[in-house]
């Protein structure tokens, strides 16, 4: 969770952090660029606990979870940036909740029910009804992503038997098992949806052992689940999509054995592989033409489009990635962790500036180059583990 990763923070940091993050400057620019993006920070707050965490954001909203009252538990909430509201989005019966994504009315999430057990969910925020997705006769399932009108995730199946990816029609309630390469008996999971239409994850094979998985793209027109194979390689997994491309990781063994991964971007018109080399095995997204992602110490992105590979320039501790939109990737560079946006189209980075404390990590932006996280909101070394909030860092061009 980010909170881990927030009090594993290193103080070698700090000094970093001193000089740079206050201020939300921009690290480096190309010669001829436009000036970076400055931002202002908003504290989201808390429902009522010491904690708090930003999520994902659109437009018009921001979500996350925060604590109650006691720091006990957890819900999802829903910030209105228009109206500067916080609302609880409550729980499937259960203790808590956490949210994944946002897409206009619609937030998605995962919740505790009244039984203990962990089921999806989708919450309306017109009507401010939240709905259990339910399962496919197991005890548990797990949202991804939504788009358009269809939210995909994992279900498991009668019996705890294996889990299947679904496809849920938020107008319809209908909830669709994509089933999986390998029968119903396969294991698989959705790691995202493009155009309302085209869903890519990871499945099962029937031609390996079990322990063999590929990447596959299922048409919602069709319904047909397709093996997108392993490029050469033993095993595939799809982590993201976007437009008509699919990004993710290729390994030359399988486990307990994976062997060398390599990144990989398919096209589901052409059906060409590109392979992303070994930069590119962790943490990869895609959004338009751009990839990003890292080699587990380092970030880059990667113009689908020219070949061109950049690195983000962020000094000399590790670069983590979290999440592309548009033009913007945003994630954490260590000592710290310190949140930064980068523009792929001015290659600047900028440090994002902590409401009060020193450390902060970034894990979703909008259209418009906004970013939801989470951030100190103090210095004391004593209230490190409870001085954490949401927040929403919002740009501007000085």
């Amino acid at each position: 969770m980010t909170f881990t990763r927030l009090r594993a923070c290193a103080t070698a940091g700090a000094a970093l952090a001193a000089l740079t993050l206050g201020s939300g400057q921009a690290l480096a620019t190309t010669p001829h660029a436009p000036h970076p993006l400055h931002y202002t920070v908003v504290d989201l707050g808390t429902l009522g606990g010491t904690i708090s965490s930003g999520i994902a954001l659109d437009a018009d909203t921001v979500v996350g979870s925060s604590t109650l009252p006691g720091n006990t538990d957890f819900h999802a909430f829903a910030y209105d940036r228009a109206t500067r509201t916080t609302t609880d989005l409550g729980t499937l019966g259960g203790t808590s909740s956490s949210t994944v994504a946002v897409q206009g009315r619609y937030v998605i999430g995962d919740s505790t029910t009244a039984d203990g057990n962990e089921h999806a969910f989708v919450y309306d925020l017109r009507t401010h009804h939240m709905t259990d997705l339910g399962t496919f006769g197991g005890t548990g399932s797990h949202v991804n992503a939504i788009s358009g009108d269809t939210v995909v995730g994992s279900a498991r199946t009668t019996g705890n038997q294996g889990e299947h990816a679904f496809a849920y029609d938020v107008r319809t309630g209908r909830m669709t098992d994509l089933g999986s390469l390998a029968g119903p008996s396969g294991v698989s999971s959705a790691a995202g949806i493009s155009q309302g239409r085209f869903i890519t994850g990871t499945s099962d094979v029937t031609t390996a052992p079990d322990t063999t998985q590929h990447a596959f793209l299922y048409d919602l027109r069709t319904h047909r689940m397709t093996d997108l194979g392993a490029d050469g390689g033993a095993s595939s997994q799809a982590t993201a999509i976007s437009g008509n491309t699919v990004v993710g990781i290729t390994r030359t063994g399988s486990a307990p054995a994976p062997g060398a991964a390599h990144g990989f971007a398919y096209d589901i018109r052409t059906r060409a592989w590109t392979d992303l080399g070994d930069h590119m095995i962790a943490h990869l997204q895609v959004s338009g033409h751009t990839a990003a992602g890292t080699d587990g110490h380092t970030a880059y992105t990667v113009d689908l489009t020219t070949g061109v590979r950049t690195q983000l320039g962020l000094g000399q501790g590790s670069t983590g990635v979290n999440g592309i939109t548009g033009r913007v990737v945003v994630g954490e560079t260590n000592p710290g962790p310190l949140a930064f946006a980068y523009r792929t189209d001015t290659h600047s980075s900028t440090l994002l500036p902590a409401p009060g404390g020193l450390y902060s990590t970034a894990t979703s932006a909008d259209e418009q180059g906004a970013v939801a996280g989470t951030a100190a909101t103090t210095t004391d070394p004593d209230t490190v583990n409870s001085s954490y909030h949401a927040v929403l860092w919002i740009p501007s061009r000085h």
